[in-house]
Formats: structure tokens, sequence, C-alpha cells
């Protein structure tokens, strides 16, 4: 079933680790998808009769499973995720039909309509990531807000996470329940920024540990 053009994407942050994932197509638009999967951790399996050099280096390498024979009915068994990047409009249609009589998630490259999932544009600190979507039509506009705020997001943001994190669990073994809006109150990232930029980290800590008791009991 097609997509209706004015679909509203669902934004979800999706655990591929250790997970077979499925790449057809052996160019260098599947290699760039190959290349997302593997940096999340995905057991990466890439199905085309020709590989592009640095795909034959990764199966080489152990870094994926390659299968060097066109797609064929069945090859998605097993698979959370599939992405069909060949330049065969025909056999992506396949593809993307096998993923939903099977209950897999497709994506075909460059069609939208025929895809479950897009890919956006993202960065990451750390444990911070912000991802940047055009719901498919403009991945140019994509990429140029995602450039603009790799400008502002420093790798300072990471520090902040794992210093919150850390925060957290501390406030939990004191028995301290603290809710949602509290938190955001609680928070001056800007400070917090500025003291992890200065290389302050316990001062920023505590700074939080103490608007977050203040907070609580207000």
């Amino acid at each position: 079933m097609k997509k209706d053009r004015k679909t509203k994407y669902f934004p979800l942050f999706l655990n591929v680790e250790g997970k077979k994932c499925l790449v057809v197509g052996g160019g260098q638009v599947a290699l760039r998808k190959v290349k997302v999967l593997l940096e999340h951790g995905a057991d990466v399996e890439v199905i085309s009769p020709d590989l592009c050099a640095e795909l034959v280096r990764l199966a080489d390498g152990g870094a994926i499973r390659a299968f060097c024979h066109e797609y064929r009915e069945g090859d998605l068994a097993n698979t959370l995720v599939t992405i069909a990047a060949t330049d065969n409009e025909d056999t992506n249609r396949r593809v993307a039909a096998e993923a939903r009589r099977r209950a897999v998630l497709v994506n075909v490259v460059d069609d939208a309509e025929n895809s479950d999932f897009i890919f956006p544009s993202y960065l990451r600190r750390g444990d911070v990531t912000i991802a940047v979507s055009t719901a498919g039509r403009s991945p140019a506009l994509a990429r140029k807000l995602r450039t603009r705020l790799e400008e502002t997001f420093g790798d300072e943001y990471a520090s902040l996470a794992l210093l919150i994190d850390e925060v957290r669990s501390e406030v939990k073994k004191q028995g301290i329940k603290v809710d949602g809006d509290t938190w955001q109150e609680a928070l001056d990232t800007d400070l917090l920024l500025s003291l992890l930029k200065k290389g302050e980290r316990e001062k920023a800590k505590a700074s939080l540990l103490s608007n977050l008791k203040t907070k609580h009991l207000s």
C-alpha cells in the first residue's frame, strides 16, 4: 500500500544492536546505509551480485556478511530492518512487498512512498542525538539544518548528559523523588555547560544537586 505524501512520520530511536539488518544492493548508496547500521551495532547482511570495493573489504574483514547473488524471495527471513538500495526499481518494489508480508520494516532508497521509515540527518554528541527530517521532501535541507546545529552543540553536551545521569542515580539513592517539571526547573543548562567547558565538573554537579533539592523542597 502506498503512503500518502503528507505522512507525518513518527520519530523513533530504534535499537538495532545485534539484530539482523539486510541491505539489498552493492553500490555506494548501499555502502552508506551499511555504514550507518554498523555504527549502531547492527548485524549486517548484504545481498548483491556485485559489490563495491569497500563492501568487499568489509565482508573480507568480517564486519558484514555478503551474499553475491540477485535478491530472491525468502532473503528477508528473520530480519528486523531491510533497506532496498539497488538501481532496479522492480527489485526494490519486490523487496518492499516481501518486507510487508513478513512485517519487516523497510526503507526503499529515494522512494518514501514504498518505505516504512526514512533516514534522518543526525548529529551525535556522546549519548545526545539530534535528528532532523523533512519527511523525505528535501534531504538537502535536513543536512543544512543539521550542519547549523553542529555549530551550536559541542562536546560539552555529551558531558552534560553523563553528569545528569550520575546525579539522577544519586538522587534516587537518597530516596528523593523528582518529577519531570522539577527537573526542568532545576536544569540551568547555560550555567552547567559553562562550568563543564571550563573543566569544573564537580562544581556543575554540586550546583545541579543543590537546585534539585531546593526545587524539590519548595
